[in-house]
C-alpha cells in the first residue's frame, strides 16, 4: 500500500494572489485522485494533499483507514474530477469517512485534454490537473474553505532527530511503536510519518506517547 502525501514548502512564492504573498493554506486535508492533481494544486496551496491512486481507494484499506482518522482529526477537502469515475471515488470516500466531515469542493465540466494526454478522457472534461491555476484558486476561493498562512506545523526534521525518531540506533522500532499507537500504517515512511505527526498530533501529545513507549525516557 502506498499513501502520497504532499506538502508544498515554498509559502513565500509568485502566486496568484500576487508576488511576496504567502500561499493560501488550510488545516484540512485535500483529497485528490493522482499525482498530477497533486502536482497542479501546490502550486498555489501550502496544504496536506493525498491521493486515491485513483480506484485504489475501493481497495486499499490502510489508505482507508487513514482516510477516516485525518477526517475525525482535521476534516478533508474532497476535490476529485467532475466526470463519473470523480463522483464515484467521492462517494466512495464519504461513505468511508462520513459526510459530516467533508468538504467537497468541485471543478466545472470543462471539454478538453490534459497536455500529457495523447486523447481526452472517456467524457472528453478536464480533469483537476488540467484546470489552470488561477481558476483552481477561484474555486478554492468562492468554495471558502482555505486561508491565509500557514497551517499549524510545529514539528521539524530536527524535532524527529532530537525525539530519537530518526537517526538513533532504536528509532525505527520507535517509529513502528508510534504509527501503532496512532492507527498509522506500519510501512509509512519517516517523511510521511513527520507529515502525520503535523496533522494528528501536539507536542504535548507527541511527548507522552513517546515517554509510553520508551517507559518514561523522552530522547533516546
Amino acid at each position: 500500500m502506498k499513501i502520497n502525501i504532499n506538502r508544498s514548502e515554498n509559502y513565500f512564492n509568485n502566486t496568484h494572489r500576487g508576488a511576496g504573498t504567502l500561499k493560501a493554506a488550510t488545516n484540512r486535508v485535500i483529497v485528490v485522485e493522482g499525482k498530477y492533481d497533486r502536482a497542479r494544486l501546490s502550486e498555489i496551496l501550502d496544504a496536506t494533499i493525498i491521493e486515491t491512486n485513483g480506484f485504489g481507494i475501493f481497495k486499499d484499506t490502510e489508505l482507508a483507514k487513514t482516510l477516516s482518522r485525518l477526517a475525525k482529526e482535521r476534516g478533508l477537502i474532497i476535490l476529485t474530477d467532475s466526470d463519473t469515475a470523480g463522483l464515484l471515488i467521492r462517494n466512495r470516500i464519504i461513505n468511508i469517512v462520513g459526510a459530516e466531515n467533508v468538504k467537497n469542493v468541485y471543478i466545472p465540466d470543462i471539454k478538453g485534454k490534459e497536455r500529457r494526454k495523447k486523447k481526452p478522457s472517456k467524457e472528453g472534461f478536464l480533469g483537476v490537473e488540467g484546470i489552470s491555476a488561477a481558476e483552481l484558486q477561484k474555486i478554492l476561493d468562492s468554495a471558502d474553505v482555505l486561508s491565509a498562512g500557514e497551517p499549524h506545523k510545529y514539528l521539524t526534521k530536527t524535532d524527529m532527530y532530537f525525539y530519537g525518531l530518526s537517526g538513533g540506533t532504536n528509532s525505527e522500532n520507535l517509529r513502528k511503536e508510534l504509527k501503532k499507537m496512532l492507527g498509522l500504517p506500519t510501512k509509512m515512511s519517516a517523511d510521511k510519518l513527520l507529515e502525520m505527526l503535523n496533522i494528528l498530533t501536539t507536542k504535548e501529545e507527541l511527548e507522552k506517547m513517546i515517554e509510553e513507549i520508551t517507559g518514561g525516557v523522552l530522547n533516546v
